[in-house]
């Protein structure tokens, strides 16, 4: 049965792939996003273009019918707009939200630290609010691996301890988490928290490393290469990640009856609360993943090694066991063709040849 979504962050990497996948299974979507320029807000305009969504008609606060997706349509807007965030719920009357709008960048975080307080938690807090007053039957929202912080025990499972985190981006995303858990236990809104595994693909962000590296090596510069290489991380296809967004919307988070207290799991409640990783389950050392994008793109790249950045963790690995057993999926792509997919995708948005 078609659904009626709201997908905030529609411009965004995984936001564009997802929307356009629920698009194609035939839900009703209403994108919303604030179209930031952390990065070149041109990638977002060519994503929304994908969508059918025409740059020149942005209007702030002005719902934008796709020219390509009857079903869909689009809102400039930012989530620390409380007002009209609320009346969009009153109007629309959405059935499922999918947050993925928040101030990326484990870096940045450490440069501009109030746009993530503004974007990932009153933003946060005014969605968790629009849901409490205009009931919808599920929220699912984006976590990230960075909550995971320096913890050693891999791998990373949603019931370890994660109260360490290395930068205020990883201290938001354990926030919404929080947040999310009191307004299921408070108001039983059904909640599902997903933790993002270092995601890649074709429209990825500019400040992510496959796209940094990809535009040095195509302009000969060489590649900054972090710890001196010596970083492991679960690269993760964004259709796999996508595919694990909406297998765990169609399952609306519940309470587990088996819960115990006296042993509590950080990953489930007594609440409709859910945490799920979404990983390769595969951690990829860097220079591996190098080699493979130098591969995909014909050319060896030079390399400029330096040391770990504030806030950077050495290696991230995903226990994806409970999305295994409840949707009876995990993330399959390989790093190879993924990569390649990737490559193809930027060669043919900036015309390389």
């Amino acid at each position: 049965m078609s659904k009626k979504i709201l997908v905030t962050g529609a411009a965004g990497f995984i936001g564009f792939h997802l929307s356009k996948s629920l698009l194609e299974r035939g839900d009703q979507v209403v994108g919303y996003d604030c179209i930031s320029d952390y990065y070149d807000v041109n990638l977002k305009y060519g994503r929304l273009n994908e969508l059918g969504i025409k740059p020149d008609s942005f209007t702030d606060h002005q719902l934008i019918q796709s020219k390509r997706y009857e079903s869909f349509r689009f809102v400039k807007a930012d989530l620390c707009d409380k007002d009209f965030m609320n009346h969009l719920f009153k109007t629309e009357k959405f059935d499922h939200v999918i947050n993925l709008a928040a101030q990326a960048g484990v870096r940045y975080s450490v440069e501009n630290p109030q746009a993530y307080l503004d974007a990932n938690v009153q933003g946060f807090l005014n969605i968790l609010e629009a849901c409490r007053h205009y009931p919808v039957k599920h929220l699912v929202y984006a976590s990230s691996s960075s909550v995971y912080g320096s913890n050693g025990k891999m791998p990373f499972s949603v019931n370890d301890n994660v109260d360490h985190p290395l930068s205020l981006y990883a201290a938001t995303k354990k926030s919404n988490e929080l947040m999310a858990h009191t307004y299921s236990h408070l108001f039983d809104i059904p909640t599902t928290g997903i933790r993002f595994f270092t995601v890649y693909g074709a429209w990825g962000r500019p400040d992510m490393a496959l796209f940094l590296f990809a535009d040095a090596i195509t302009k000969g510069k060489p590649l900054k290469v972090f710890n001196h290489g010596n970083m492991e991380r679960d690269f993760t296809y964004v259709g796999d990640i996508v595919k694990g967004v909406m297998a765990a919307l169609d399952k609306p988070a519940q309470a587990n009856p088996a819960y115990n207290a006296a042993l509590p799991e950080a990953g489930t409640s007594t609440a409709p609360y859910k945490i799920y990783n979404i990983g390769n389950n595969q951690p990829v050392k860097l220079m591996a993943y190098i080699e493979a994008l130098e591969k995909a793109m014909g050319k060896t790249a030079e390399k400029e090694m330096l040391p770990m950045q504030q806030g950077d963790v050495q290696k991230t690995y995903a226990d994806v066991s409970e999305l295994i057993r409840d949707f009876d999926y995990a993330p399959n792509t390989a790093l190879e063709q993924g990569i390649q997919e990737f490559v193809n995708w930027y060669k043919q948005y900036y015309g390389i040849e």
